[in-house]
């Protein structure tokens, strides 16, 4: 029962997210519902291309193109609520990372695979449908940027291991702190400016 919560929560964040930058680019409705379906399915799909799990889970439950539909009414009718779309934006895509990278980690353990395999399915899931987001929307992804996005999901996923294992935490609880794990780290490096290396030479 808390994996599907989550599922769909994560799916209703990334799909408002996904208005939120469409809208932010003036695309028609046609548009905004394409941007949104994508950014809510997009890693979950890939993940479950991967790992044999066809036909893929938004095309065997309509839970998740109902949920999309409703999501994508619901940031229309308030996109005037939402003020701030760049914190808006950041506020639902850092909810929808943290959400998928559990989601991904679950489903890589339901296929028996290494907890390593199970991490780069999390961080998959979570960050590819951003990744066909801002590729269609004509945006350099967050992911291939300095900022901290795959690296927080790397970290969660990798967390969760360490509370079931090393701490023995019961495994609901790890799931769930977890997720918070990627949101805090997610939202500590955007607030304190933490970013990855920059491998180039200044220019002299």
């Amino acid at each position: 029962m808390l994996y599907q919560t989550i599922d769909i929560l994560g799916t209703v964040a990334f799909a408002i997210s996904g208005v939120l930058v469409a809208m932010e680019k003036r695309l028609d409705l046609f548009g905004v519902l394409i941007i949104a379906f994508v950014t809510a399915i997009g890693g979950g799909t890939l993940r479950d291309l991967l790992i044999g799990n066809t036909p893929v889970g938004w095309m065997t439950d309509i839970t998740y193109m109902i949920t999309i539909f409703i999501a994508v009414v619901f940031a229309i009718i308030f996109v005037n609520q939402l003020k701030y779309v760049r914190r808006s934006l950041f506020l639902f895509d850092t909810i929808g990372i943290g959400l998928y990278t559990m989601v991904g980690v679950e489903k890589g353990l339901q296929a028996e695979l290494l907890p390593v395999v199970c991490i780069a399915l999390g961080t998959m899931t979570a960050c590819f449908g951003g990744v066909l987001r801002d590729i269609l929307c004509n945006e350099i992804p967050v992911i291939f940027r300095k900022e901290i996005y795959a690296t927080a999901c790397i970290l969660g996923g990798a967390s969760y291991f360490l509370f079931t294992g090393g701490l023995s935490m019961r495994e609901d609880y790890a799931y769930i702190a977890a997720i918070l794990v990627v949101i805090v780290l997610r939202t500590l490096a955007v607030l304190f400016g933490i970013r990855l290396p920059n491998i180039y030479k200044r220019e002299a």
